[in-house]
């Protein structure tokens, strides 16, 4: 089944050719149904939720709630109250990195892994600074593999967080997150899956994971930029403070103290993007109505014989070669820098990404300065793969 016509842009061209989108993992394209539910919002029933007693208020905030039970559903959440809206994975990681505070002390570990996005490194350093406690970073091996025995020897009773990519965006490793998990409740960490490339190309419950915090991004699956969200258990959510204060968040303020609503609204100071979150809600509906195991299976065989063709050009290399993958492909070609090498592609109409990809300390360890990243989505397809494998020839001509 093709789904490409839902999207409107790729029907475009891009430097005189069809355009061939290759740059998923950094941000998606989106459906005609999610572009008309924003506008439909905007249209029909733009006003502030949860604030008025007229019609466009009652409208909206249906909208809006509506769009938090589809992510229950869509991450088996048990209520939609351990659905709290954010800007994306970044937000809502440092979200937890501030209520988190309390619960950490000096000297304990915060427990990462060689494969984690900035934002998954970042913010955890920051609470380290300000709590003393320090940062261990579980190995991965040369293919892109957590090591799963090095992360039973940095797991232990000191551990009070274990925060940790669902998918890598730099070499597409899928990690055992079930296990990594387990070993982490097995010392009493908390733990915080960072789901942003995962939530598309993988089956997603929360319940059965195990974890209690899992944080995704809308504008990765097809819903708009600047929409995310944050799942915690909810009992965990009613136990943490509130991140940011002002309107929305409060039960009740006097000049001597405030009073504060119970999650999710807790941690939703302000005016939210309503829009947004519509659109994410119309996103999630949109997958419900296309076949999504079939598509990512033809995404799965379109990675699998890209990489299969890509090791066929002479001076490719394939950087990461993970027992799991999913729709990311890292490689360089020789003697050319990535940034030049993507924007040869470019010149030909193939967007793909080229750098580090907010990976520099994976990048490091693998000893590369950057890759070109070819990440695919549910609407790709076999032309797309002809043409990133001859635009990657051409460009070995150049360099």
């Amino acid at each position: 089944m093709s789904i490409r016509a839902d999207f409107p842009i790729l029907q475009r061209s891009s430097r005189g050719r069809p355009l061939v989108y290759l740059d998923n993992a950094a941000t998606s394209q989106k459906p005609a149904v999610v572009i008309d539910a924003v506008n439909n919002y905007y249209q029909t029933c733009n006003a502030n939720v949860h604030r008025a007693a007229h019609e466009l208020a009652e409208q909206a905030t249906e909208a809006m709630e509506n769009a938090r039970i589809a992510v229950r559903n869509f991450v088996n959440a048990t209520r939609e109250e351990e659905i709290v809206f954010t800007r994306g994975t970044t937000e809502a990681i440092n979200l937890l990195a501030n209520v988190l505070s309390d619960r950490i002390k000096s000297g304990q570990d915060i427990v990462i892994t060689e494969l984690e996005h900035h934002s998954n490194i970042v913010p955890w350093q920051m609470l380290a600074q300000r709590t003393g406690a320090q940062i261990k970073v579980i190995a991965i091996d040369d293919y892109g593999n957590i090591d799963l025995d090095d992360a039973a020897n940095k797991l232990t009773p000191n551990t009070a967080i274990l925060a940790f990519t669902h998918v890598s965006n730099g070499l597409g490793s899928i990690t055992p997150a079930a296990q990594l998990i387990a070993q982490a409740q097995a010392v009493n960490a908390l733990t915080i899956v960072d789901g942003a490339q995962a939530a598309l190309h993988l089956p997603l419950d929360v319940q059965a994971l195990g974890c209690d915090f899992y944080v995704f991004s809308g504008h990765k699956l097809y819903a708009p930029t600047g929409i995310g969200v944050l799942y915690g258990r909810y009992d965990l959510l009613c136990e943490l403070p509130p991140w940011q204060g002002g309107g929305e968040m409060i039960e009740h303020v006097s000049f001597e103290q405030s009073t504060y609503q119970l999650p999710p609204y807790r941690f939703e100071a302000g005016t939210p993007n309503i829009a947004d979150a519509i659109g994410l809600g119309a996103a999630l509906s949109y997958l419900q109505t296309i076949p999504r195991a079939q598509l990512v299976s033809a995404e799965d065989r379109l990675v699998t014989n890209a990489l299969s063709e890509l090791r066929q050009i002479p001076g490719v290399r394939i950087v990461g070669e993970p027992e799991q993958r999913s729709a990311v492909i890292s490689f360089l070609l020789e003697q050319g820098h990535p940034n030049d090498v993507g924007t040869l592609l470019d010149q030909q109409g193939v967007a793909v990404r080229a750098g580090h990809h907010c990976n520099m300390p994976l990048m490091q360890r693998l000893g590369v300065p950057g890759t070109v990243r070819a990440s695919f989505s549910l609407y790709n397809n076999d032309e797309d793969v002809t043409r990133l494998l001859e635009a990657v020839e051409k460009a070995s001509t150049f360099l």
